[in-house]
């Protein structure tokens, strides 16, 4: 798959693009639904949110599209420094990427990444989400951080193995298919 540095961040980009996406979008209709629909008296998800003023984020209130970016923010910075390399070498302790089919190689990169980035962004949302109008407490902060990494981790889990990767990497091998097919035919 990705081969070089600007390969690896445009992967990651398209990634985390859909990822954070389908996260906010989980976090809000799944996750918080009931509570957001109990809080206003609506019966419906966006309704709430704007009657509420938006979504309670860092202890205030910030339209959906500010949370998405302030996701993608941490979520991109963090999948490029972190998630990437490291499921990388997570992987390479468990197969040898010459000697292992490259369908098994990927999806043990997808299954590490998906362990480092839930983990980090789950501990990332339970800090900017966390209800700070009731004052910070660190044990609060710690049940709420496994909270939501067991409710993130099953839908990151599946989602990334079988719909998002898949489809990012079809749409990487659109963008980059003059690169591909020159490197399969000098392999050749």
């Amino acid at each position: 798959m990705p081969r070089n540095q600007f390969q690896r961040m445009v992967f990651a980009f398209i990634t985390v693009v859909i990822t954070v996406h389908a996260y906010v979008f989980y976090s809000l209709y799944v996750v918080n639904r009931e509570a957001l629909l109990a809080n206003s008296g609506i019966n419906s998800v966006i309704g709430s949110i704007n009657k509420q003023g938006g979504v309670y984020i860092f202890g205030t209130f910030l339209p959906i599209w500010a949370v998405v970016l302030i996701e993608f923010a941490f979520a991109y910075t963090l999948e490029i420094l972190i998630g990437s390399p490291m499921s990388f070498k997570l992987a390479s302790k468990v197969f040898n990427p010459k000697d292992t089919h490259p369908v098994i190689f990927e999806t043990a990169i997808i299954c590490a990444t998906v362990g480092i980035m839930c983990t980090l962004m789950s501990f990332v949302a339970a800090w900017l989400y966390f209800p700070y109008y009731s004052g910070f407490s660190v044990f609060s902060f710690l049940i709420n951080w496994a909270r939501l990494v067991c409710f993130n981790f099953p839908f990151a889990f599946f989602s990334q193995l079988f719909f998002i990767q898949p489809f990012v990497r079809k749409v990487f091998k659109l963008i980059f298919a003059k690169d591909i097919k020159a490197r399969v035919s000098s392999a050749d």
